[in-house]
């Protein structure tokens, strides 16, 4: 996969891991690792686990009817037990969406995180039912000992306020895990990376760097969260009617430019979307937004301000089906409608997977004349994540042992590593794994030991985990080219054909007649094949598939889903 190799383990088949040695960490992502979300690692050291993050991965096309991609819990399912805590970093989706699933299994033990985080958690919990859990609030500067480890915690910088990495102190060596970061240094909430606690770190000996890779590709600087002001305020001035905002559920800061910007242009806000009323509500009350005094209105009240006088900050910025955004461009919101002179502003990035669904809203939008403003045509989003010259400027500050990128998809986990060993770091010292990799740490250095099988565990509906890859090639084969039904009944005895084959098709054609050709020619299958000795209903039955297959293929080029039924009278 790599020029030198180096990344061989990605590939390699599963491999178990030896036993882990005494006062060796463990380390094993249990996602995050090859794709952008589901961010989740398991620290093991003498027999204990220790739990940072545990997010969500949201669908993309190739998994049709799924709700939620979760974790690879199912490698604790025998450990659940030895967990001492559960880490949280910040409180993106993709980093807490999965904590009530893994909470389901055992909730006695402590989640730990920022006041805001807990806070957003909190509110996920009830949603599921789940109380008396023990949310212990850290804050930067905080350390404290959980089992065999030593946790010190860091502010930085994010699109989210109150983001922290985490040191993690065991006699194996200390860890320094980032989280999500970035360098901003004009940032908002004026809350900076604590750059002089990561060079403290370095100076104590960082034995292993697990570091932000989703911008190791992009050089330079993250440009600064204000930066997008001037673009906003154009959008502002030169909008004649609706406005429509979209932006993450969470991004407290964006929504803080949106209050800002519209208490400017004399227009009230008002909340679409289930989880942005949610967290925007959490984010006011412990102070982390501040909403000027007669600026909020709810939906209901829309319709006594004119369009001009409102902006409506709406969730839908990655083209989730079911958001507000979507069902706006749909003409299916049940207060909104979106045409001619509206504008939507879209000031979010776009998710690695996301891009289609996202341009599918963007043109349903354009199709009804809106005018929509996005990354690709104005500067209305910065990221929130380290780009190449700040991961290089950590690596110099830092100078750690190992390095283990983390976040981000392979070719960013490789980004991620070049810059390490251009700053000095060993080549084989720069570890790029993906999820289930099992990294050991012992005496200073890391070296790969095994790889495990991590796969998605799908949420659908209430239930989870009962959805597989065959479930889902089914559904796309559904999707993609129908549905054929064939019934047959026969006489076993007789070795005849009582009645049909009667055919119908979903998705397929539009008329049934077009199979009036092809039924001679099932029955003389079904009847020859009862004539050479078929006694058997399943065999019967992949005859009528065959035949079928391949009239179908033949005639339409197509391979839709056939559900052959044989009835022996």
């Amino acid at each position: 996969m790599s020029r030198d190799g180096r990344v061989s383990d990605v590939r390699e088949s599963l491999k178990t891991p030896p036993r882990l040695a005494q006062d060796t960490l463990r380390v094993i992502p249990l996602g995050g690792l090859g794709d952008v979300g589901r961010n989740s690692t398991s620290f093991e050291f003498n027999g204990q686990l220790l739990m940072v993050d545990c997010g969500v991965l949201f669908p993309s096309d190739d998994h049709p009817g799924v709700d939620l991609i979760l974790p690879g819990l199912h490698l604790l399912d025998e450990r659940f037990d030895d967990i001492q805590a559960l880490v949280l970093t910040h409180g993106h989706e993709d980093h807490i969406g999965a904590v009530p699933y893994l909470l389901r299994s055992r909730p006695d033990f402590p989640v730990i995180g920022s006041r805001l985080t807990l806070a957003l958690v909190r509110e996920k919990l009830r949603e599921h039912r789940l109380r008396d859990v023990d949310l212990r609030v850290v804050s930067e500067g905080t350390r404290i000992k959980v089992g065999e480890f030593d946790l010190e915690f860091l502010a930085v910088n994010h699109s989210i306020p109150d983001a922290l990495a985490v040191a993690i102190r065991t006699p194996a060596g200390l860890v320094l895990h980032t989280g999500d970061f970035k360098m901003d240094q004009l940032p908002l909430d004026h809350r900076l990376t604590d750059l002089r606690g990561f060079a403290r770190l370095g100076e104590e000996g960082v034995d292993l760097f697990m570091a932000d890779s989703t911008n190791a590709e992009t050089p330079g600087f993250t440009t600064h969260e204000r930066d997008i002001e001037p673009a906003m305020e154009r959008v502002f001035s030169s909008a004649k009617q609706k406005l429509i905002v979209a932006c993450f559920a969470s991004h407290v800061h964006r929504v803080q430019q949106v209050l800002d910007a519209a208490v400017r242009h004399g227009r009230k806000v008002v909340y679409i979307g289930r989880s942005m009323v949610r967290n925007m509500t959490v984010a006011q009350e412990l102070g982390y937004l501040k909403v000027p005094a007669d600026t909020l209105i709810e939906l209901k009240q829309l319709e006594n301000y004119p369009d001009d006088k409102v902006v409506m900050v709406s969730t839908g910025s990655q083209g989730e089906p079911l958001s507000a955004l979507s069902r706006i461009s749909n003409h299916e919101h049940p207060v909104v409608k979106a045409g001619p002179g509206d504008v939507v502003l879209l000031a979010s990035s776009l998710i690695p997977g996301n891009e289609n669904s996202v341009y599918r809203v963007i043109n349903g939008l354009a199709r009804n004349g809106v005018t929509v403003v996005h990354k690709g045509n104005a500067l209305v989003h910065v990221s929130g994540h380290a780009s190449a010259g700040e991961l290089l400027y950590c690596y110099n500050l830092i100078q750690p042992r190992n390095v283990m990128p983390v976040h981000g998809e392979v070719r960013h986990l490789i980004a991620n590593a070049d810059l390490a060993v251009a700053t000095g770091v060993p080549r084989e010292r720069a570890i790029v794994i993906e999820d289930g990799g099992v990294v050991d740490l012992a005496k200073g250095k890391a070296r790969v030991v095994g790889k495990l099988d991590c796969g998605y565990i799908f949420v659908d509906g209430s239930t989870v985990g009962d959805i597989g890859d065959a479930e889902l090639t089914d559904r796309k084969i559904l999707g993609a080219d129908g549905f054929i039904s064939v019934v047959v009944v026969v006489n076993l005895h007789s070795m005849s054909l009582v009645s049909g084959p009667d055919i119908h098709a979903r998705g397929f054609v539009e008329d049934d007649s077009v199979f009036d050709g092809i039924k001679g020619q099932i029955a003389k299958a079904v009847v020859d094949a009862m004539a050479d000795g078929s006694e058997d209903v399943r065999g019967l039955q992949q005859v009528v598939r065959r035949t079928v297959g391949r009239w179908v293929n033949n005639t339409y080029r197509r391979r839709p889903m056939i559900l052959p039924v044989v009835v022996a009278a």
